[in-house]
């Protein structure tokens, strides 16, 4: 019962002063706003890079052929992945589930008087599989087809609208490079990837474009899915061994070939968001310490203006604890409706975010609780000074105050 009387009183003497506490509350008003909406970007920003990552495909190891130059100086990329290298990891590395040859090079493509340059990738019908693209009409070319270098084509959705606007690509022909591929296949939208359009692109078979369009026998790259599960690493390093004995590598000599594994990249990319949410956490953090300082502020003023309410109060019986108890509940009032409206203003400021930027938002309980915690420990750490204060008035001083 006295416990509640204390918070009665506490609260009004806060509508005694509206404005002061408004104006104290601002503080962690902000502060608990700018914590969660701050967490919501930096939680949605790692989100969207790992949706990116994933809509590349999973569990896949890239390799491609090493530098070459001399001190120092890049001068290119060696000429040494060959189709045969993509057969010998198929067959010889355990746990792969599948593998795609790649080549590429930006060609022009034409279709009567449209015509558009993009990239034409050469690879085979498990690439899709792999890098987890779809057909949306039509459908992919064959390894039937790849062996017999067929010139078929399967095209991005943003290519095939480039260069056919709303009419159906499927069965038509395009010229890519002043040669005629015949249209199979039109991919699923998977959106522009910031760094590379995958929606705007060609798909052909390896061995035309290596042979026909090109004039090459290199791969640029090799793409190896590993089953769901399996040790990227150590496929990485027994594909590493295999490149080396096929390819004649002396011991001490580098490696002639790079090898990207996915689950560095987002270890990486996890790394550096985390690294970017704290650091926008801690933004707001300095906020609410701000506003821990006003509501202190407040408070020392409130007990020099109460000091002889505090001592009448002491002279008829109140104790040190009641006094603290007034005042440090009054700071937690403060600190608590200021925490719980900066919470409305947080939530409401991260989906309008979303709403009106590129930017995702993703709001989690973690980030709400973690502001709401903090703003109730600033109430109590920047309250407690001005209630010991108030507790420790001598009554007898503090009747004699004007």
């Amino acid at each position: 019962m006295l416990f509640w009387m204390i918070v009665k009183v506490a609260f009004k003497s806060l509508m005694a002063n509206k404005l002061r506490s408004i104006l104290a509350m601002l503080g962690i008003i902000i502060g608990v706003a700018a914590v969660i909406a701050m967490l919501a970007i930096g939680t949605g920003a790692k989100q969207q890079v790992l949706d990116r990552i994933s809509a590349m495909g999973t569990n896949l190891l890239y390799i491609h052929p090493s530098p070459r130059g001399t001190a120092g100086v890049i001068s290119g990329t060696q000429l040494n992945l060959s189709d045969d290298d993509a057969r010998a990891i198929l067959q010889k590395i355990d746990h792969v589930k599948g593998l795609a040859p790649v080549v590429s090079r930006s060609f022009q493509v034409k279709y009567l008087n449209q015509n558009t340059l993009t990239q034409v990738l050469g690879t085979t019908p498990t690439y899709l599989s792999i890098r987890d693209f779809e057909v949306e009409s039509g459908r992919m070319f064959s390894d039937f087809e790849v062996e017999h270098w067929d010139r078929v084509a399967v095209l991005g959705p943003l290519t095939a609208s480039n260069l056919f606007g709303f009419s159906d690509p499927v069965g038509q022909v395009v010229k890519i490079n002043g040669i005629n591929f015949r249209v199979v296949g039109v991919l699923k939208s998977k959106g522009d990837q910031g760094w590379f359009n995958p929606d705007d692109q060609v798909i052909v078979p390896y061995t035309v474009e290596m042979h026909v369009l090109m004039g090459v026998t290199y791969l640029r790259e090799i793409d190896v899915q590993c089953e769901e599960g399996s040790d990227l690493d150590a496929a990485q390093n027994d594909i590493f061994a295999l490149m080396r004995q096929r390819h004649k590598i002396p011991a001490g000599m580098p490696d002639d070939v790079v090898i990207q594994n996915q689950s560095q990249f987002i270890e990486a990319f996890s790394a550096t968001a985390t690294t970017f949410t704290i650091l926008l956490g801690t933004v707001g953090g300095i906020s609410l310490l701000v506003g821990g300082i006003g509501i202190m502020n407040i408070m020392l003023v409130t007990v020099t203006e109460r000091t002889r309410e505090i001592g009448i109060r002491k002279a008829i019986g109140a104790r040190e604890f009641d006094i603290l108890s007034q005042f440090l509940i009054e700071a937690m009032l403060m600190s608590g409706v200021g925490g719980l409206t900066g919470m409305g203003l947080g939530i409401g400021t991260a989906w309008l975010v979303g709403q009106v930027s590129p930017f995702p938002t993703i709001v989690r309980v973690y980030s709400i609780v973690l502001a709401l915690v903090f703003s109730a420990g600033v109430g109590v750490f920047f309250g407690f000074y001005p209630a010991t204060r108030a507790a420790k008035l001598d009554p007898i001083e503090a009747l004699r105050y004007e």
